[in-house]
């Protein structure tokens, strides 16, 4: 009707604050303003310190991205957590933003020279409770230094329990290893009780898989009795393909209850952060692969990993 003024009906047009923070948006910023601050909230600490291997022999998969990313994302949740990169890449060590040019006190010196292990670890910039050892071009040739010393397999998991016995007890400790399964890996292995596999959603990356879990189950029979697979992680996810979700299925069918629920998408913003210095969890923490690690990490922290058969065996 001409002339007749009606107030409008604000009750209809009046969103659910609530339901206003579940939205994708809601929740980048929120993470986005959590990590700024240098605090992500709270998880609960490990009743004893938990020492992930991280391997695959594939390279291209997400290994030392997975690592330094989820490392960042629990010491960002207020633990203590530590990073040891024994790739002499050293990409695990450049996304951390640490020096490592050759001749740097390394992970080299610690395995071949016994330097103690507190000579080399410095922490980490931006990220409170996170702490790193680097590597260098030198690691290449530990290989063949390795092979003629006594308890070779070990000598990590000696420096690490002797830089824990002095230092204080971590959280968790990442062991970055090299795309392959040499004395290296191995080192990792025996220095380490659970076994974190990061897993490209591409046919390729099942290729070698068995040969990884037959190694573990090596190592656990003759050097580590409690070695286990304790987490699967599927990376580079691409939704929009049928054979991502086929090979997330088949992982799922053979790994079980070890493979986290979250998946990792691809994300411009995770490959680009390593040439900034930084880890993806302070270069952009609201992208989707920054919300992602930070899902991932908190799953971690509050998964009950499979237990291995040598875990009660080797009193761990």
């Amino acid at each position: 009707m001409i002339g007749d003024h009606r107030e409008p009906d604000v009750s209809r047009e009046t969103s659910d604050p609530e339901a206003s923070r579940d939205t994708p948006i809601a929740q980048a910023a929120q993470a986005a303003v959590q990590v700024r601050a240098g605090r992500a909230g709270d998880l609960p600490a490990p009743p004893t310190t938990r020492v992930l291997t991280v391997a695959n022999q594939k390279g291209g998969v997400g290994k030392t991205t997975s690592a330094v990313n989820v490392a960042a994302a629990l010491a960002l949740h207020g633990l203590r957590v530590l990073v040891l990169d024994l790739d002499p890449q050293g990409n695990a060590s450049t996304a951390l933003g640490l020096p490592h040019p050759a001749g740097t006190p390394s992970i080299y010196e610690v395995l071949v020279d016994a330097l103690p292990l507190a000579e080399v670890v410095g922490s980490v910039d931006g990220i409170p409770g996170l702490y790193a050892a680097p590597a260098t071009i030198d690691l290449a040739g530990a290989e063949i230094e390795l092979v003629s010393m006594v308890a070779r397999e070990s000598r990590l998991r000696r420096a690490l329990d002797a830089y824990s016995a002095e230092q204080g007890r971590f959280d968790y400790v990442f062991i970055d290893c090299p795309p392959s399964l040499g004395l290296l890996t191995v080192n990792a292995m025996v220095a380490g009780d659970e076994v974190f596999i990061p897993i490209q959603c591409e046919y390729y990356a099942l290729e070698g898989l068995g040969q990884l879990v037959r190694n573990v189950e090596l190592v656990r029979a003759h050097l580590n009795p409690g070695l286990h697979i304790s987490t699967i992680l599927l990376t580079m996810y691409d939704a929009r393909t049928r054979l991502a979700a086929q090979v997330a299925d088949e992982v799922r069918a053979y790994f079980g209850g070890a493979v986290l629920k979250t998946v990792v998408p691809r994300s411009v913003r995770v490959s680009e952060a390593p040439s900034y210095g930084q880890t993806v969890m302070t270069y952009d923490p609201g992208s989707s692969g920054a919300l992602s690690y930070l899902e991932a990490a908190r799953e971690l922290a509050r998964h009950e990993p499979p237990v291995g058969p040598g875990d009660q065996e080797a009193g761990r």
